[in-house]
């Protein structure tokens, strides 16, 4: 505790006090680069791309090819808010193998950045090159530059919450799924056989899977489920258009409980809410997955042991995703 009073009195309190008023300011202008991106290429990209959807699924699309034997099955994987690039980290790269080594009928997508519109990482984005540079080395009391970038995508995630600027933004994540679906086959379109989509989402990534979930019901002939872990989220988004979501909470995950608290839409009373009518018609689920933290070797794809058995965390979340119900309707999909 002095040396805490130490610290604030040789100017640890200003600095404190500095990295506040910078994040407040990085909230305010958070939509300022959904925006730009609207302005500048997204409206037209969006446009242009819708209507090519619709050609194909109409059947006017003859430069198309789909084999026969195309997987009808998409597992969409975006990260939570620690992430830094359109990349999955190595303990979500080893869960993501093992599910995909577990469930061969479908294609994982990892390279979508759910905290940019234009799908670009971080240190791609010049304001934050620099705090990227020194985070990817740090120690010591650098390493709050990784915090300071956690809430920069914290940002990112409440503009997809957000009703005013969400639209667009949830628009352009729901893009580049569709981008990143393709380049690992051509999406078949056939609308009498939807394809099964799997949005899964770690912390905030469940919140833009949610916010994606209804652009992409209306682009692709889809039957969407939703699975979060230690998700936050609000209650509006993808849950009128989800067939089911489920949401898995780790018994150590204290920022699970943010999303309950503060979105309105996940308050009970709020009886209206998309939230609460999927969970009144057994359309939203929640397990709790066990010891689970919500970041570190001991989260949901943590590598250390969790039980006596030598199950580590990451084991233990499989084996419960395994067993979701998803899985038996992939191969005989109904709408």
């Amino acid at each position: 505790m002095a040396k805490l009073l130490l610290w604030m009195r040789n100017g640890g309190l200003k600095l404190f006090g500095f990295t506040g008023f910078l994040l407040l300011i990085w909230g305010t202008f958070a939509p300022v680069g959904t925006i730009v991106w609207w302005l500048d290429r997204g409206s037209e990209k969006l446009e242009k791309r819708s209507r090519e959807l619709a050609n194909r699924i109409n059947g006017e699309d003859t430069n198309s090819h789909v084999t026969s034997n195309a997987s009808r099955c998409y597992i969409v994987f975006l990260p939570g808010v620690g992430a830094e690039k359109n990349e999955v980290s190595p303990r979500e790269e080893a869960f993501l193998d093992r599910l995909e080594q577990d469930q061969p009928q479908c294609l994982t997508v990892r390279s979508v950045f759910p905290y940019s519109a234009a799908n670009e990482n971080i240190g791609g984005q010049q304001v934050f090159e620099f705090l990227w540079k020194v985070s990817e080395n740090a120690e010591g009391w650098l390493k709050l530059t990784e915090r300071i970038l956690e809430v920069r995508n914290v940002w990112r995630m409440a503009v997809s919450a957000d009703n005013r600027y969400g639209p667009i933004y949830n628009q352009a994540i729901a893009l580049t799924i569709v981008e990143q679906m393709e380049k690992q086959q051509p999406i078949p379109t056939s609308p009498e056989e939807p394809i099964q989509l799997i949005l899964m989402g770690t912390s905030g990534g469940a919140q833009v899977a949610l916010g994606a979930a209804p652009y992409l019901d209306k682009w692709l002939p889809v039957e969407i489920s939703v699975v979060s872990f230690g998700g936050v989220f609000d209650g509006n988004e993808g849950f009128d258009v989800a067939k089911h979501v489920y949401h898995f909470r780790g018994e150590r995950d204290w920022v699970e409980n943010i999303g309950g608290i503060v979105f309105p839409s996940r308050w009970r009373w709020t009886v209206g809410s998309p939230y609460n009518r999927a969970r009144r018609d057994d359309r939203y689920a929640v397990y709790s997955s066990g010891p689970h933290e919500h970041q570190g070797e001991k989260s949901y794809f943590g590598r250390e042991v969790a039980k006596n058995d030598g199950t580590t965390y990451a084991e233990l979340m499989l084996k419960q995703v395994n067993q979701l119900p998803i899985w038996s309707s992939v191969n005989t999909p109904s709408k």
